[in-house]
Protein backbone atom coordinates (compact mmCIF):
# COMPACT_ATOMS: atom_id res chain seq x y z
CA UNK A 1 0.00 0.00 0.00
CA UNK A 2 1.38 3.39 -0.77
CA UNK A 3 1.45 6.43 1.18
CA UNK A 4 -1.50 7.83 -0.43
CA UNK A 5 -3.53 4.66 0.00
CA UNK A 6 -2.48 4.58 3.60
CA UNK A 7 -3.95 8.23 4.03
CA UNK A 8 -7.02 7.51 2.37
CA UNK A 9 -7.70 5.03 4.48
CA UNK A 10 -6.48 6.72 7.45
CA UNK A 11 -9.16 9.17 6.49
CA UNK A 12 -11.82 7.24 5.91
CA UNK A 13 -11.58 5.94 9.74
CA UNK A 14 -10.97 8.55 11.10
CA UNK A 15 -14.30 10.03 9.61
CA UNK A 16 -16.39 7.01 9.25
CA UNK A 17 -17.06 7.43 5.75
CA UNK A 18 -17.86 5.14 3.29
CA UNK A 19 -15.69 4.23 -0.07
CA UNK A 20 -18.54 6.13 -2.62
CA UNK A 21 -18.34 9.60 0.46
CA UNK A 22 -14.07 8.96 0.44
CA UNK A 23 -14.03 9.34 -3.59
CA UNK A 24 -16.65 12.21 -3.58
CA UNK A 25 -14.25 13.91 -1.00
CA UNK A 26 -11.37 13.62 -2.91
CA UNK A 27 -12.71 14.05 -6.24
CA UNK A 28 -11.48 10.30 -7.65
CA UNK A 29 -13.55 7.45 -9.10
CA UNK A 30 -13.34 4.10 -7.04
CA UNK A 31 -10.79 2.23 -9.60
CA UNK A 32 -8.39 4.83 -8.85
CA UNK A 33 -8.89 4.94 -4.71
CA UNK A 34 -8.35 0.83 -5.10
CA UNK A 35 -5.20 1.46 -7.43
CA UNK A 36 -3.66 3.39 -4.62
CA UNK A 37 -3.13 6.24 -7.56
CA UNK A 38 -4.24 9.27 -6.15
CA UNK A 39 -1.08 11.40 -5.75
CA UNK A 40 -2.98 14.36 -7.45
CA UNK A 41 -5.14 14.60 -3.84
CA UNK A 42 -3.41 17.43 -2.55
CA UNK A 43 -6.44 17.76 -0.20
CA UNK A 44 -5.77 14.58 1.72
CA UNK A 45 -2.50 15.68 3.63
CA UNK A 46 -4.29 19.30 4.50
CA UNK A 47 -7.84 16.81 6.24
CA UNK A 48 -6.03 15.29 7.75
CA UNK A 49 -3.48 17.33 8.94
CA UNK A 50 -6.99 19.54 10.44
CA UNK A 51 -7.99 16.85 11.90
CA UNK A 52 -5.19 15.75 13.79
CA UNK A 53 -6.09 17.86 16.50
CA UNK A 54 -9.42 17.74 16.86
CA UNK A 55 -9.20 13.55 17.05
CA UNK A 56 -6.71 13.98 19.78
CA UNK A 57 -8.90 16.53 21.26
CA UNK A 58 -12.28 14.64 20.92
CA UNK A 59 -11.31 11.09 20.07
CA UNK A 60 -12.21 8.81 16.90
CA UNK A 61 -15.63 7.97 18.29
CA UNK A 62 -16.61 11.14 18.78
CA UNK A 63 -15.03 12.90 15.78
CA UNK A 64 -17.19 10.11 13.32
CA UNK A 65 -20.46 11.23 15.45
CA UNK A 66 -19.27 15.19 14.69
CA UNK A 67 -18.77 15.24 11.15
CA UNK A 68 -22.62 13.55 10.63
CA UNK A 69 -23.87 15.84 13.47
CA UNK A 70 -25.85 19.38 12.48
CA UNK A 71 -23.80 22.17 13.60
CA UNK A 72 -24.58 25.79 13.07
CA UNK A 73 -23.58 25.32 9.25
CA UNK A 74 -24.98 22.13 8.88
CA UNK A 75 -23.32 18.88 8.97
CA UNK A 76 -19.63 18.88 8.35
CA UNK A 77 -20.11 15.58 5.89
CA UNK A 78 -22.38 18.11 3.81
CA UNK A 79 -19.31 20.65 3.18
CA UNK A 80 -16.66 17.85 2.78
CA UNK A 81 -19.09 16.05 -0.18
CA UNK A 82 -19.60 19.08 -1.76
CA UNK A 83 -15.56 19.43 -1.50
CA UNK A 84 -16.34 23.02 0.13
CA UNK A 85 -12.97 22.76 2.37
CA UNK A 86 -13.39 26.13 3.65
CA UNK A 87 -17.03 25.39 5.69
CA UNK A 88 -15.08 22.28 6.45
CA UNK A 89 -12.35 23.99 7.71
CA UNK A 90 -14.55 26.38 9.68
CA UNK A 91 -16.74 23.46 11.14
CA UNK A 92 -13.35 22.22 12.52
CA UNK A 93 -12.42 24.88 13.94
CA UNK A 94 -15.84 25.87 15.59
CA UNK A 95 -15.41 21.78 17.20
CA UNK A 96 -12.39 23.20 18.48
CA UNK A 97 -13.36 26.56 20.19
CA UNK A 98 -17.05 24.77 20.99
CA UNK A 99 -16.86 21.47 21.38
CA UNK A 100 -18.83 19.01 20.23
CA UNK A 101 -22.34 20.04 21.07
CA UNK A 102 -25.54 17.78 20.77
CA UNK A 103 -28.74 20.18 20.19
CA UNK A 104 -31.63 18.06 21.14
CA UNK A 105 -35.10 18.52 19.48
CA UNK A 106 -38.26 19.64 20.83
Amino acid sequence: MNVQSERAARLMNMLGLDEDELCRVLAVDPLTLLSGQIEHSAELPILLSLLDEAEQRAGPTLLRRWVRASGPSGRPIEALLRRDFAAFEDAVADLAERGFVLRGGG
